[in-house]
């Protein structure tokens, strides 16, 4: 019995969408943490989250910024918070946990833990040297050409910008991580990296920009996290911070894993050491 994780699967690839049709679990009773960016179409995300879901016993899903694009091929026009609203609703029908359900208590190997899924967003706080202010870096990340496609497709609806969606996700996400019992220990899932030291191996470092908050800097010790998972960064790997595993499971573009060895797989987050 295993609580396993991936991210970043990016399904409008033919090959990773090869790689989702692979994944099976160890055993019946396996959980696994799907940590964003399974793709862009809501045909997509609900293909790839249902055949999970028919695999492992429970799925818990948190979004990544590609989940929340709004391209115009997709059959769902919704932006921003609406949008995403829509993802859990469609989550809750496959029977897929979101952000916004109770967060589930792993009893397994390593248990018990609550297992956290996030949205918190980025509030560009992971700011290059010599910046100070919002404006001050993305101005220099313009001047580099390094410009998330967040920009344009990523609507932040109602807010005014993204960075204010971060906040309020912050707001509400301390609140529920809070009222967790404080005799368990957690496992905090989110697409971004709770901490900046992950991003400081970007070849582009102006692109941390929408790579997480430094508002998160202290939830794995805060909140007592066993282990954190995270994606986005299509760097797979484990760091070390405070003596929590910062683990990311990125699979990424066909263009990055394909010279990596072996193929993309499940990554093992408890039991600890398997």
């Amino acid at each position: 019995m295993s609580l396993l994780a991936i991210s970043d699967l990016h399904v409008r690839h033919a090959e990773n969408r090869a790689v989702v049709e692979r994944l099976r679990p160890r055993s019946d009773d396996d959980w696994l943490l799907v940590a964003g960016d399974v793709g862009e179409l809501t045909t997509d995300i609900a293909w790839a989250l249902g055949l999970l879901r028919e695999r492992f016993r429970t799925v818990v899903w948190a979004p990544g910024n590609h989940e929340l694009w709004t391209v115009p091929e997709d059959p769902v026009q919704e932006r921003g918070v609406r949008r995403y609203e829509h993802l859990v609703r469609l989550c809750r029908e496959l029977g897929v946990v979101t952000p916004e359900d109770p967060y589930p208590v792993w009893e397994g190997p390593g248990g018990p833990v609550v297992v956290a899924p996030l949205f918190v967003l980025y509030d560009y706080t992971f700011r290059p040297a010599g910046t100070t202010t919002e404006a001050e870096a993305l101005a220099v990340a313009h001047r580099e050409g390094v410009v998330c496609t967040d920009e344009f497709l990523l609507h932040p609806d109602p807010h005014p910008g993204r960075g204010d969606w971060c906040r309020e996700r912050v707001r509400l996400t301390e609140e529920r991580l809070s009222a967790i019992d404080p005799a368990l220990p957690t496992v905090l899932v989110n697409h971004y990296p709770l901490v900046r030291d992950p991003t400081f191996v970007l070849r582009h470092p102006e692109f941390a920009l929408w790579c997480g908050t430094e508002a998160t800097a202290d939830w794995h010790r805060r909140f007592r996290a066993r282990s954190v998972v995270y994606g986005h960064l299509h760097i797979p790997r484990t760091t070390w911070h405070d003596g929590v595993p910062f683990r990311e499971v990125s699979v990424g573009y066909p263009r990055e894993w394909r010279p990596r060895p072996g193929r993309p797989d499940l990554s093992v987050v408890l039991p600890e050491g398997d």
